[in-house]
């Protein structure tokens, strides 16, 4: 006996393992976490009424960090001038999605530079993580 089953909707999801990070020029598969933003200052303004009038809209404010293998950082540190990594100087970080279809979402962190250097390591942690603290001009969508 077969069974119908209803396709899925949207297809398949977006996953860790679809995103590509190019750092540096270089495609880097040691990393554990990414995560960007962009948030925008507004405000409500009120005039006569309960309701608000009309809005403003300020500064926009990116941040943005990633967590690497120490590996990976390590490898960073013997390019960077005397071994420092926020000696870095500023570059972009190419971040490309891959979706099931395999069209391709591409999103640029402008003016990257790395602020801290650190290594957490703890007993029966496995690998050694590198959570880097990143600042960043604006992201980029790539049309």
């Amino acid at each position: 006996m077969s069974y119908f089953i209803e396709p899925l909707v949207n297809g398949k999801a977006v996953e860790h393992a679809d995103i590509q990070v190019s750092l540096l020029g270089v495609v880097i598969t040691g990393f554990t976490d990414l995560e960007y933003e962009e948030k925008q200052e507004m405000e409500n303004v009120y005039a006569a009424g309960r309701y608000p009038n009309s809005r403003i809209y300020g500064q926009i404010k990116p941040t943005a960090k990633i967590t690497l293998l120490a590996a990976e950082v390590e490898a960073i540190q013997k390019v960077a001038v005397n071994g420092r990594i926020q000696d870095v100087p500023e570059f972009d970080m190419a971040i490309t999605y891959i979706d099931a279809a395999y069209t391709t979402i591409k999103h640029k962190l402008r003016n990257v530079r790395i602020m801290n250097n650190v290594r957490k390591s703890s007993t029966g942690g496995g690998a050694i993580l590198c959570e880097l603290e990143l600042i960043i001009s604006h992201v980029e969508i790539v049309i």
